[in-house]
């Protein structure tokens, strides 16, 4: 039996849980508070941050293979784990260009793959011609440790900017990890592909998803986004660049954008399973997560199709400060036609905290109107959950 460390006991590794079941996988889980969602599924857990080294060194003598749930992890570290022979999959070096989103977007364009444009916000000095450069509106982005809209902020213009650099918590985090300004992009959708590659090399990809943000923060999932082929065929093309030259062993998430002339540009990469590919578990013959277990232990890859005509996910956020179970708004979503709900267990609500989520898969008799079938269900969902 394979035994995989985890590093991070969040939802995506709570979510790995069936898979490994399956595959007569044990997972052992490093990671910081016995509230953690994970802490219930796992064989064993090691109670520690995440970026922990001597704790992952721990983890190391009871695991087969060490895997990453998120990537707020000390690379400098791990890698004295990684020359006496541990075995990370992803492997560090595939890490080790993403996990700065500044060092992220100079890979993805020596690579020759499309971004918006960018620079390091490394001095607050001659920021003018810069700025001028790109044009306002900008994207102030910290360079680590941001997701889900945190460290993330859309400048209308410069006394804004030189407000939000010179206000006490920017200049920590500035102190901590700089910031990268870029390009605002006046996408028409946001796009986010989900693509696995085995140790062999073999890559698969799952179906493009529109992904549909409110305060940079993912609401909604649709598969598939309504594209072209043509815009498909790219964003598959970009999904096995990025994953053969990083030699990725795992699963990548990767967030775009179309524009409305249609051309795609890379977001984000997000080196592990991802919210936009939560749908798999209902709606795919292999999930992103079983996708992602069979790859870092050696196994042959799945097939990643869909099983239906399309699906829809929205994400169940926090909107208050509470402890409540939601019970009551659980079940009506649950009697939705087709629904599935995953609940993560949490034991605190705070507003924009991911809770849970719920999946409803679509058949053909709706494909003509899909988008707006899929939409109008997202809506339902949204008006039982959120207090009107």
């Amino acid at each position: 039996m394979k035994r995989v460390g985890v590093i991070g006991g969040g939802q995506l590794a709570w979510m790995m849980a069936d898979a490994a079941q399956r595959l007569g996988v044990e997972l052992i889980v490093q990671t910081p508070s016995v509230h953690d969602p994970a802490v219930s599924i796992a064989q064993e857990t090691i109670f520690a941050p995440v970026d922990d080294a001597s704790a992952t060194e721990i983890l190391a003598q009871k695991c087969d293979v060490i895997t990453f749930e998120n990537e707020f992890v000390n690379l400098n570290a791990l890698s004295g784990l990684a020359q006496q022979g541990v075995c990370f999959r992803p492997k560090l070096e595939a890490l080790a260009p993403l996990l700065d989103k500044y060092h992220q977007r100079c890979y993805l364009r020596d690579l020759g793959l499309p971004v918006p444009k960018f620079f390091a916000l490394d001095e607050v000095e001659n920021l003018k011609p810069k700025i001028e450069y790109l044009g306002f509106p900008v994207v102030l982005k910290s360079r680590r440790h941001g997701y889900d809209g945190q460290g993330t902020f859309i400048i209308q213009d410069f006394t804004t900017l030189e407000q939000k650099l010179s206000d006490e918590s920017t200049t920590q985090t500035l102190n901590k990890s700089l910031f990268l300004l870029e390009e605002f992009v006046p996408f028409e959708r946001e796009l986010a592909i989900i693509a696995a590659r085995s140790v062999e090399g073999e890559i698969v990809t799952y179906p493009v998803v529109e992904t549909q943000q409110e305060q940079q923060v993912c609401r909604r999932v649709i598969a598939p986004a309504e594209i072209t082929p043509n815009q498909v065929a790219e964003i598959e093309a970009i999904a096995h660049t990025l994953l053969n030259s990083l030699e990725v062993v795992g699963i990548f998430g990767i967030e775009l954008f179309l524009s409305a002339d249609g051309k795609i540009l890379v977001n984000e990469i997000a080196p592990r399973t991802h919210n936009s590919g939560h749908f798999s578990l209902d709606a795919c013959e292999t999930s992103q997560f079983e996708q992602h277990l069979r790859a870092v232990c050696g196994l042959p890859l799945g097939n990643p199709a869909l099983q239906c005509a399309g699906a829809v996910m929205v994400n169940l956020l926090g909107y208050e400060n509470s402890h409540s179970d939601y019970q009551s708004q659980r079940q009506q979503i649950a009697e939705i036609p087709q629904a599935y709900v995953h609940w993560y267990g949490k034991t605190e609500s705070r507003p924009g905290r991911k809770l849970g989520h719920v999946t409803v898969l679509l058949d053909n008799q709706n494909q003509e109107s899909a988008g707006a079938y899929a939409n109008d269900i997202a809506h339902n969902i949204e008006s039982i959950w959120y207090p009107r």
